[in-house]
């Protein structure tokens, strides 16, 4: 316990120390955490990461998916999200923001099912990167209408 308390610490020191992330690794890291949260990643899962980066980053396929790898290298070595929260936060404007969730909502979808670490990561991210309860909320009804899931 005490070893991990001293890591936890560590890691919010070496926030400070390391070199800032690229805006999109550090949505991507958030996307694939989204996806993990369930403890299942599935290709779908990947596949709707993948779709959402070539989409909404302008990569190729190719590039989207170095991109997924290197996310899920940052995310396993990561033990919380601040730093990349404040990459988000520091580079996207309030728009982009509230654009992200509605990423994020449509990666934790993609089964069809919200589960409730799926949707309490959603909520710590929302509040970490200053997007409204509203705004979130506002977010998902979006994702629900466009892939057709019923509430």
């Amino acid at each position: 316990m005490l070893k991990k308390i001293k890591n936890f610490f560590n890691d919010v020191e070496n926030v400070k120390n390391k070199t800032p992330l690229d805006k999109n690794m550090a949505a991507a890291v958030l996307m694939v955490e989204a996806a993990a949260m369930d403890g299942n990643v599935d290709a779908a899962e990947v596949a709707t990461i993948r779709d959402i980066i070539i989409n909404n980053f302008g990569l190729e396929k190719d590039e989207a998916n170095d991109l997924i790898i290197e996310a899920a290298k940052h995310q396993d070595e990561s033990n919380h999200l601040l730093r990349f929260t404040r990459a988000i936060k520091d580079n996207y404007s309030e728009d982009e923001r509230v654009e992200l969730i509605e990423m994020l909502w449509e990666v934790v979808y993609t089964d069809g099912i919200a589960h409730d670490y799926e949707t309490n990561l959603l909520r710590r991210i929302a509040g970490l990167i200053y997007v409204s309860d509203r705004d979130r909320g506002d977010a998902r009804k979006r994702v629900l209408a466009k892939l057709g899931i019923e509430e």
